[in-house]
C-alpha cells in the first residue's frame, strides 16, 4: 500500500509539473547597438611614430581577437610573473570566486523544490496506563509504543513560479560569474598600468638625476668664471637657485615611486613589508604593434560589465514571473505512510496511510501581491535602463582609449621634436656663453626649456603603454580565451548550462 501511495504522489506531481506553464515574460537578450564604429569619423589605420624608444607606430586591426593573456604582448617576463602571482594570491579574486560558488549553490538548492520532499520519523514511547481512569484501580499496565512514519510532500509548480525563481537565481549566478571576470580584468589591467607607471617614474627620476648632475657641473663652471671676474655673483646665485629648485622635484617622484611599489605589492596579495622583487623600466617593455578594434556588435559580448548587467536584467525579468505566479492559486500534495506497534520488532504489524491535496487562493491582502508585482515590473525597467547606461559607457571607454592612443602618438612625436630642438638651442646657448656673446640668464632659460622637454618626453612614452593597456581593458581583455585561472570558481565543477536549461523550460 505504501508503494502505491508514493507512486500516486509522484504521478500527480509529474502530471501537474508537465502541464504547468511559466507565467511572466520570457527573457530576450537585448540587441547590440546598430553602429559600425566608435568614432564619428573613420578610424585611422595607424598612429604616428617617433624616432625614440616606445615611439613605434601602432596599427588598428579591425576585429582582431584578443588573447586571454593579453599582457604578454608587452614582452616583459617580470610583468608576466607578477600577474601570475596576483591571480593566485589576490584576495579580491578569492572573494569573487567564493561569491560565484555561493550563487551556484543557491541555484542547486532551489532546484530541489521541483521534486517532492520525503522525510521519515520514528517515535518510541514508554507509557503507564492509570487503571482508575477506566474503572480498574488495580490495573496499571506499563507498555511501549513505537510509531514510524514516512511523509511525502510536494508543491507542484503549476504556474512556473518555482521555475522562474530558479531562472532568477541562475541569472544571478551568471552575474557573479562576470563579476569574477571583471575582477580578473581589473586586477590585470591595474597591474599593467602600475608597472608602466613605475617604469615612467623611474625614467623621470633618471632624467631628473641627469639634469641635477648637468646643473651641478654648470654651477662649477659659473663659479670658476666668477672667480676670474667674467660673471657676477648674481649669476652664481641664480645657478644655485636653479639647481636647488630642480632638486626639489626629485622627492615627489621618489614618493610616487614608493607608492606605486606599494600598490604592486598589494595587488599581489602581500603586505607593504613584503615588497615584490620585480622592477620595471620603459626599456624593459615593448609596445604592442597591432591593436585590436572589436566590432561594435561583439563588444557587448566581450565586456564583463555588460554581460553582468544583462544577467541582472534577466533576473529582474524572471522576478516578474515569480510575482505573477504568487497571485495565482497555490497547490500542495501531501501523503503519509506509517505504522504503530508495541515494539520495533513488531513495526510491520499495524499500518496507516493518508493522501491529501490542497489549493489556496489569496482573496484579500490589502493589495500586497499586486504592489509586489508592480515593484518587480519597475525593477525590470530599472535594470533595462542600467543595462543601456553600461553599454553606452562601454562604447565610451573604447572611444576614449582609441582617441588617447592617437593623441599619445602625436604627443610623443611633438615632445620628441621639442626635446631635440630644446637640446640644440641649449648647446648653442652654451657655446655663445663661452664666447661671451650672451649672458648666463639666456643659458638658464635654454636649460629649463630642455629639462622640461626631456621630462615631458619620458611621460609621453609612458602614456602610450598605459593607454594601450586601457584599450585591452575596454575591449574586455580576452577572458573568453583565458586558461590561467579557474574561471568558474566552482569546486564541484557542475556545468551551469544544466541550470540555465532547467530554468528556461
Amino acid at each position: 500500500m505504501g508503494r502505491k501511495v508514493c507512486l500516486v504522489v509522484i504521478a500527480m506531481a509529474s502530471t501537474l509539473a508537465l502541464g504547468g506553464c511559466a507565467v511572466g515574460p520570457d527573457f530576450q537578450r537585448p540587441r547590440a547597438p546598430e553602429v559600425v564604429g566608435y568614432t564619428p569619423e573613420p578610424l585611422a589605420a595607424a598612429t604616428g611614430s617617433a624616432n625614440t624608444p616606445g615611439g613605434e607606430a601602432q596599427r588598428f586591426v579591425r576585429d582582431l581577437d584578443i588573447p586571454g593573456e593579453w599582457w604578454t604582448l608587452f614582452h616583459s617576463d617580470a610583468l608576466n610573473q607578477l600577474i601570475e602571482q596576483a591571480l593566485q594570491s589576490n584576495p579580491d579574486v578569492g572573494a569573487a570566486q567564493a561569491a560565484l560558488r555561493q550563487a551556484k549553490e543557491n541555484v542547486y538548492a532551489r532546484e530541489g523544490a521541483l521534486l517532492p520532499s520525503v522525510s521519515a520519523a520514528l517515535q518510541p514511547e514508554r507509557e503507564r496506563l492509570a487503571g482508575a481512569s477506566i474503572g480498574e484501580p488495580q490495573f496499571n499496565p506499563t507498555f511501549s509504543v513505537v510509531t514510524a512514519s514516512l511523509n511525502v510532500s510536494y508543491v507542484p509548480d503549476v504556474f512556473g513560479g518555482t521555475r522562474r525563481q530558479i531562472e532568477s537565481l541562475a541569472a544571478q549566478a551568471e552575474y557573479q560569474r562576470f563579476q569574477l571576470e571583471a575582477t580578473y580584468l581589473t586586477l590585470t589591467s591595474n597591474l599593467v598600468v602600475a608597472a608602466v607607471q613605475e617604469a615612467s617614474l623611474r625614467g623621470q627620476i633618471t632624467a631628473t638625476e641627469q639634469i641635477i648632475k648637468i646643473e651641478n657641473d654648470e654651477l662649477d663652471l659659473v663659479r670658476q668664471r666668477f672667480r676670474v671676474g667674467v660673471v657676477s655673483q648674481a649669476e652664481v646665485l641664480l645657478q644655485e637657485a636653479t639647481l636647488d629648485q630642480t632638486r626639489t622635484t626629485l622627492p615627489p617622484l621618489q614618493k610616487q615611486l614608493a607608492q606605486v611599489r606599494n600598490q604592486l605589492t598589494a595587488l599581489t596579495g602581500r603586505l607593504p613589508s613584503q615588497e615584490v622583487s620585480e622592477t620595471f623600466n620603459l626599456d624593459s617593455l615593448r609596445l604592442p604593434q597591432e591593436l585590436p578594434v572589436s566590432l561594435p556588435s561583439r563588444l557587448v559580448e566581450q565586456r564583463p560589465d555588460v554581460r553582468g548587467a544583462e544577467a541582472l536584467l534577466h533576473a529582474a525579468s524572471a522576478d516578474v514571473g515569480v510575482a505573477i505566479a504568487n497571485q495565482l492559486p497555490q497547490f500542495a500534495i501531501t501523503a503519509a505512510l506509517g505504522t504503530t506497534a508495541s515494539g520495533i520488532a513488531a513495526l510491520p504489524g499495524t499500518g496507516v496511510w493518508s493522501i491529501a491535496g490542497s489549493a489556496e487562493q489569496t482573496l484579500f491582502d490589502a493589495g500586497m501581491l499586486r504592489h509586489r508585482k508592480r515593484a518587480a515590473v519597475a525593477a525590470l525597467s530599472q535594470a533595462a535602463a542600467q543595462y543601456r547606461s553600461i553599454v553606452i559607457k562601454a562604447f565610451q571607454n573604447v572611444s576614449d582609449a582609441l582617441r588617447a592612443l592617437q593623441a599619445d602618438a602625436d604627443d610623443l612625436v611633438a615632445q620628441d621634436a621639442a626635446e631635440r630642438s630644446a637640446l640644440a638651442s641649449l648647446e648653442l646657448a652654451r657655446r655663445q656663453f663661452h664666447a661671451d656673446t650672451i649672458d648666463h640668464l639666456s643659458v638658464l632659460i635654454a636649460e629649463r626649456t630642455w629639462e622640461q622637454a626631456y621630462i615631458n618626453r619620458v611621460q609621453a612614452e609612458g602614456n602610450r603603454y598605459a593607454d594601450t593597456a586601457a584599450l585591452f581593458q575596454a575591449l574586455g581583455g580576452g577572458w573568453w580565451h583565458r586558461t590561467d585561472a579557474n574561471q568558474s570558481g566552482d569546486s564541484a565543477g557542475r556545468p551551469m548550462s544544466s541550470v540555465s536549461s532547467t530554468a528556461q523550460h
